[in-house]
């Protein structure tokens, strides 16, 4: 047990719903008081960093309505229950992308607000990326146009804010890290 550990005494769900469910858990702290913490809780996520053998880098372009505001992305997705992560990613790079691979490589597992939300993001890379004969259809409330940009378009991105999601920021940096021009 941790000395920061805070025990849960009890739990009030507030919300049910299709992406995240909302609790509010009343916790003992350690030095003894009571305190409420509102909890997020979120089936978990992957992202994929897609890489063309010409060096280009696949973004999918889309509306985040909780920012008002068009963002360009690396393809992610929800795990679905009893998915593996590593086919949430074949799935969610088949659907966003038309493109499918064969070779996954994961990068690292990320919380990504741990403040108040358990969501847990599965990075993958993959350079062996192979066009779909038929792409796959996107979610019916899903609307995405697909770029294929160099790393130094990436970063002029960041710079115009147009890439401005954590999970993104990273592959860029990832990228930048492994020596991608």
């Amino acid at each position: 047990m941790s000395q920061f550990e805070e025990k849960t005494l009890a739990t009030t769900p507030i919300f049910n719903g299709r992406i995240i469910d909302v609790q509010v858990d009343e916790v003992r702290l350690p030095n003894g008081e009571t305190s409420n913490r509102e909890i997020v809780k979120h089936p978990g996520a992957v992202a994929i960093i897609p890489v063309t053998g010409d060096d280009k880098i696949v973004f999918v372009k889309q509306y985040r309505k909780p920012l008002e505001k068009t963002l360009v992305e690396i393809p992610a997705g929800k795990l679905e229950e009893g998915e593996a992560p590593e086919m949430t990613a074949i799935r969610e790079l088949e659907e966003e992308t038309g493109y499918t691979t064969n070779q996954l490589k994961l990068i690292q597992s990320f919380y990504t607000s741990p403040g108040f939300a358990d969501e847990l993001v599965h990075l993958y890379f993959t350079n062996d990326l192979q066009r779909l004969d038929t792409p796959k259809l996107l979610d019916e409330d899903e609307f995405v146009e697909i770029m294929e940009l160099t790393l130094e378009e990436a970063e002029k991105l960041m710079e115009n804010q147009e890439i401005h999601d954590a999970k993104t920021v990273y592959a860029i940096f990832y990228l930048k890290l492994q020596g991608l021009r």
